[in-house]
């Protein structure tokens, strides 16, 4: 029997189609709607298994041809102005009666108790099968759950990538194929290497723990490295050279008057990953020298009395008022 619902639902909008979409059509948009929006895959969401229940109704009455061509008919007639009291005038047996004359009153298979609240025989593939005409629903085969691991590897090797080697419990060995740039804490996907379950194993997940290395100390994909200069180097300027990730130096021109502490950068020789490159941060720190023979001692008095107006602190007093 015809419904008020089909005038007021617009059933081609809520499954994504046009009103002249083949059968194909009906069947390809609603197997792609009732896996996202059935209650398997969303428990306990109110609004996904009302959508759920919206299209299946939508295609039990689309996917029957002459459903269909009785729905059209009604949407094309603008069914409202029929319903009871209104323009139909005194008389008027209401909506249902209405069309039910008008189609000869049978019942419809698709409303009260027929597939619209469940999925339909033709799409039990989609969720594992072996579902009933009613809203009962038969969870879907599951994977097998993920399984986890650590394994803490040399600094060269997060910089170079590298191959660990998991022994599992019953012996079996399991090679993992670490990736160059990899940082210390970030996880590798082992795909298939989990638990056993009726859709296939989970997966391995991989924490991986970098060793810190002595000189060089990774900030992002950028190095930072401490490299000492002398005085002389600071303050009339000099090009030094400094070790980098790859083994070799590469030459830092170091400005006249550099102060200890200030970092120089050299671009592109930080850590490569498959997204980006970082730079070499290198911080210089000026050295004092601890023994100074009788040449070098005369070299710096020399020094001091020729830059004696020269105060770093004069401004000292200012900067520490409260």
């Amino acid at each position: 029997m015809a419904s008020q619902d089909w005038v007021e639902k617009d059933f081609y909008a809520i499954l994504g189609i046009a009103k002249d979409a083949s059968d194909a059509d009906v069947k390809k948009a609603y197997r792609k709607l009732a896996r996202q929006y059935h209650p398997d895959q969303n428990p306990g969401d109110a609004a996904a298994e009302k959508k759920f229940k919206d299209i299946s109704e939508a295609y039990s009455v689309l996917s029957d041809p002459e459903e269909r061509q009785q729905y059209d008919a009604i949407r094309a007639m603008g069914g409202a102005r029929f319903a009871p009291g209104g323009a139909g005038g005194p008389g008027n047996g209401g909506f249902e009666d209405l069309f039910g004359g008008l189609f000869g009153g049978a019942r419809q298979p698709g409303f009260g108790g027929g597939r619209a609240g469940g999925i339909p025989p033709e799409f039990a593939d989609l969720f594992g099968g072996g579902f009933g005409a009613g809203p009962t629903y038969q969870r879907a085969p599951e994977k097998g759950s993920d399984r986890t691991a650590t394994t803490t590897i040399s600094f060269a090797g997060s910089i170079r990538g590298t191959t660990v080697s998991l022994r599992e419990s019953n012996g079996h060995v399991i090679d993992v194929k670490i990736p160059a740039g990899i940082k210390d804490g970030q996880k590798v996907r082992q795909r298939g290497k989990g638990n056993a379950g009726p859709a296939g194993n989970g997966d391995l997940i991989i924490t991986v723990n970098v060793k810190p290395h002595d000189f060089f100390h990774r900030d992002g994909d950028n190095i930072r490295i401490h490299v000492p200069i002398s005085f002389a180097e600071a303050a009339l300027g000099a090009e030094i050279q400094v070790p980098t990730l790859d083994g070799d130096n590469v030459r830092l021109r170091v400005p006249a008057g550099t102060p200890s502490g200030r970092t120089l950068r050299v671009k592109g020789r930080g850590v490569k990953t498959a997204k980006a490159t970082g730079d070499l941060l290198v911080t210089v720190d000026v050295a004092v020298p601890q023994n100074l023979n009788k040449e070098a001692e005369e070299a710096v008095k020399a020094f001091a009395a020729a830059t004696k107006d020269a105060d770093p602190r004069h401004d000292l007093a200012s900067k520490a008022r409260l």
